[in-house]
């Protein structure tokens, strides 16, 4: 069965994902169990196994859903003419801006799942490989030098690093002029 956004089955689906996701976010992926995450979602185990029979079909759909959240943000840019609008819009995702964006970068559900994803079997991490060739692909083709499009890809790739590492940030100011300067070089 396909879950259907707001049927109860997608709200259930959805709660036990959140659930994970929280769960390995506050304890990371060694303490992952499927009856930690039924009862955090406040959920039967039953109910848990409908879904994900397996904790790998658990953390297989977290890394799959997060990869399509990061397609849905992207997928205008992805079809728009613009030069350097996926370019951009790579940069809006990883490096966000407006009051309370940066310089650190808060756990989210890329991080819950790639956490997941790497420690139990990297081979889950499949999905992301895939889109970063896509993703590659279109910047490689964004009406901009590519290789400006591909240092703008791999700052935000180390700056996302950075924040999940917990690595010291750069002062607000600072990340204010990394910011403009990538966006900047995306504009022809």
């Amino acid at each position: 069965m396909v879950a259907r956004a707001g049927t109860k089955a997608g709200s259930t689906r959805a709660r036990l994902l959140d659930a994970a996701e929280r769960h390995l976010l506050a304890n990371g992926a060694d303490t992952l169990t499927l009856e930690a995450v039924a009862a955090a979602a406040e959920a039967s185990k039953g109910g848990l196994l409908y879904h994900f029979p397996t904790k790998d079909a658990l953390v297989e759909a977290l890394v799959q859903r997060a990869v399509d959240g990061v397609d849905a943000v992207l997928a205008t840019a992805a079809e728009s003419q613009e030069p350097g609008a996926f370019a951009r819009a790579f940069l809006d995702e990883g490096m966000p801006t407006g009051p309370g964006r940066g310089p650190v970068v808060q756990p989210d559900r890329l991080t819950a799942a790639l956490v997941g994803a790497a420690t139990i079997d990297p081979g889950f991490l499949e999905p992301l490989r895939n889109a970063y060739l896509r993703w590659q692909a279109r910047l490689e083709h964004d009406g901009i030098d590519p290789v400006t499009a591909t240092l703008v890809r791999l700052a935000v790739d180390g700056w996302w690093m950075a924040s999940v590492l917990d690595l010291p940030p750069v002062s607000r100011e600072l990340y204010v002029a990394l910011r403009e300067r990538l966006d900047a070089m995306t504009r022809p």
